[in-house]
């Protein structure tokens, strides 16, 4: 079979390896799409990984299953998770998954961006999910990152009526927006430098954008909120700067979301009174695990997000470094997905 590796961020292959062997408790896929992180074009995060298959966002269809599976059969459409955890240790008994040892070490092999996966037992049992008539595989792609989304927004508290800055319009800007909609926030305001995201995030629902490629985004916020500033800040590129902008944007009692790592050798520097006295909390959300991704299912089903709405490039495995190139470029594109015959 043919998979997509990459040594350094420069240097993807197309190579050859064997089909995974299944054992009795796991499950083989034909790979029928697979998305591209945007986080997998960040160097200094996917590089200290190398050298790996990449991807990790598939659907396909179950091929072979192992003697004792009871639950999946050859034919069914599936999207799986490449982490799964034990549902037993305390973090788990929290609903923190991300934080579980297992979830942690749970991989699918040998990556999403291979003609084959297989689903060793844990990922299969814990957070592998049969895909409705209604999806299509390349909807199935976007569970994952769609997941991270809902993640965020249950740790962000978000209520009705909330006004919302998404800092960062790429696809999880967009899928931020499109998410924002659904769970009632009153207004939601889009910034980037880049026009044609600016113009996508207004199509998608944004009911303001800053073009901070000519503006200040704190002062157009006052401006657009009359000095209120938002609720929730979603601060989504990998920069200190971006969660700087953002901490200045939130109004008193508002939160601020970190959804991207940043940079490593960036520090942060903040006045904690600043923090203290609005009453401002300052979040992460890493990843996501199965419950969210349940949700992320359910909410596709709703219609509320479609692969329509965010994948704008389709490319072969033969293509994976053209599609991987235009990711890191962040320009006049969202979602770029491989597709399988």
């Amino acid at each position: 079979m043919k998979v997509a590796r990459l040594y350094s961020f420069n240097d993807i292959r197309i190579e050859d390896m064997p089909v995974p062997k299944v054992g009795p408790k796991d499950a083989l896929i034909k790979t029928r799409a697979s998305g591209i992180c945007s986080g997998d074009v960040m160097p200094w995060y996917i590089e200290k990984k190398a050298p790996l298959v990449l991807g990790h966002e598939p659907a396909g269809e179950i091929v072979e299953t192992g003697s004792e599976v009871t639950d999946f059969k050859p034919g069914d459409r599936v999207f799986v998770h490449h982490h799964a955890p034990c549902f037993q240790c305390r973090h788990c008994r929290r609903g923190d998954y991300v934080q579980c040892k297992t979830w942690r070490e749970t991989k699918i092999i040998p990556g999403g961006i291979s003609e084959y996966i297989l689903i060793p037992e844990t990922n299969l049992e814990n957070d592998t999910l049969l895909l409705p008539e209604t999806l299509s595989y390349e909807d199935g792609t976007l569970i994952e990152p769609l997941a991270c989304v809902l993640k965020g927004l249950k740790r962000a508290r978000i209520r009705q009526g909330d006004t919302v800055l998404v800092i960062g319009l790429g696809v999880m800007g967009m899928l931020n927006i499109l998410a924002l909609k659904k769970y009632g926030a009153g207004r939601i305001i889009g910034a980037d430098m880049v026009s044609y995201r600016l113009n996508k995030a207004r199509e998608l629902g944004a009911d303001d954008v800053i073009d901070a490629s000519k503006e200040d985004t704190i002062e157009a916020l006052k401006d657009l909120t009359s000095g209120q500033m938002a609720d929730i800040v979603i601060a989504g590129p990998n920069s200190v700067d971006a969660l700087k902008t953002g901490i200045a944007s939130v109004g008193a009692g508002g939160t601020v979301l970190m959804f991207t790592p940043v940079k490593p050798e960036e520090t942060l520097t903040i006045n904690p009174n600043e923090l203290y006295f609005k009453d401002i909390s300052l979040i992460t959300s890493y990843s996501c695990g199965p419950s969210d991704t349940a949700d992320a299912l359910e909410l596709m089903e709703s219609g509320a997000v479609k692969a329509s709405h965010v994948i704008t490039h389709r490319f072969p495995i033969e293509e994976t470094e053209k599609a991987y190139r235009l990711t890191a470029e962040a320009k006049e594109s969202l979602k770029c997905i491989i597709v399988f015959d």
